[in-house]
């Protein structure tokens, strides 16, 4: 079984979080996004897949490497300018067989059973099975309608709310019949959402939906990026985290050793090698990476942490996130909406909320 993750987008949604670092490999639960990803495709069966890839791709090639990590190998495919989301996957065309082709769009996290979404497309004799979930506010994305057995009957892009008769959205991840991509045109922009699935529907083609009511999230904006930790955190959806469960509340990685004045309120994940000062309290729903140091009395609430960032004394983080290298100075305030660059120096004192 082979499939795409389409991951060449340059994530300036995400920004300031992805200036440096691509959106593939932001950290979520302190691992690279791309691996849950692969982890939840190779469950399923998927045995080798091919990466979609433009911005910053030397760095995420750097942290997959071959595939051989998960016992499987993984192909690239470089898109040298931005060819859409069927425009890249027709770009990695050399890498397909014959058998179903499962693509998933690289800003998604889901649990969703592909096991099932595939044995669904092949008892339909599909040409296209999308995943469809359902949302309380479809406008910002792509509405399908289907039929009472499951088969598209429409598909509107972003719709306005006059538009609005479901709420069953694609949920960007796909099964494919490779040879719909024999006609498509090469290396040109060209959309599975605006072009390529209209065009089968016009012709008749079997399109089908497949309604999961499995976790589904887009995180490609800050907020969402948060809102994914927190359904993590309280077990929404499964993904592997690093670190020891301790009293089946939080996880703490490889040495790091808080004295017994640090205080866990409700569910965390702490990586490696952090540092904690005196009477620091992690309250529910905070992430913190590899080798941060946090100073005495600070408080941290929904906080997430990138790797190598200094928090001082006295500090107190609310539903905000931190890039990498970071120097936080002591007495700190940083409220609700608030994503700090990479590298940023906040001096002392300071206050910083939406």
């Amino acid at each position: 079984m082979k499939a795409v993750i389409i991951a060449g987008g340059l994530g300036t949604r995400l920004r300031p979080l992805t200036c440096n670092t691509p959106k593939p490999i932001v950290l979520v639960a302190n691992r690279p996004f791309i691996v849950h990803q692969i982890e939840h495709l190779v469950k399923h069966g998927v045995d080798e897949i091919i990466v979609n890839l433009h911005y910053l791709s030397h760095e995420i090639k750097k942290i997959l490497g071959d595939g051989r990590a998960w016992g499987i190998k993984i192909h690239y495919s470089i898109e040298e300018s931005p060819l859409g989301t069927a425009g890249a996957v027709k770009n990695a065309e050399e890498y397909f067989g014959d058998g179903p082709l499962v693509v998933f769009n690289g800003d998604v996290l889901t649990d969703a059973n592909i096991s099932k979404i595939i044995n669904f497309h092949r008892e339909k004799k599909a040409v296209v099975t999308l995943t469809l979930t359902e949302v309380e506010d479809p406008t910002p994305f792509g509405l399908v309608l289907t039929d009472a057995n499951g088969r598209v009957t429409e598909f509107i892009e972003k719709p306005s709310w006059e538009r609005v008769t479901a709420k069953t959205i694609n949920a960007g991840v796909y099964i494919l019949d490779p040879k719909i991509f024999r006609a498509a045109p090469r290396n040109q922009p060209y959309s599975f959402e605006r072009e390529l699935y209209p065009d089968l529907l016009a012709r008749g083609a079997l399109i089908y939906g497949y309604r999961s009511e499995a976790y589904w999230i887009d995180i490609g904006n800050p907020q969402k990026y948060q809102e994914a930790h927190q359904a993590i955190l309280h077990g929404e959806v499964a993904v592997k985290i690093i670190g020891a469960r301790i009293d089946g509340k939080f996880w703490l990685g490889k040495e790091t050793t808080p004295d017994a004045t640090v205080k866990f309120i409700g569910a965390s994940i702490v990586g490696e090698k952090v540092k904690f000062g005196r009477q620091v309290e992690v309250r529910d729903g905070t992430v913190i990476a590899d080798q941060v140091s946090i100073g005495d009395y600070s408080i941290l609430e929904r906080a997430i942490i990138w790797p190598h960032s200094h928090i001082g004394k006295n500090v107190k983080l609310v539903d905000c996130i931190v890039g990498a290298h970071c120097q936080i100075e002591d007495d700190v305030v940083i409220k609700a909406g608030i994503a700090v660059a990479d590298n940023s120096a906040i001096k002392k004192g300071s206050l910083l909320a939406a």
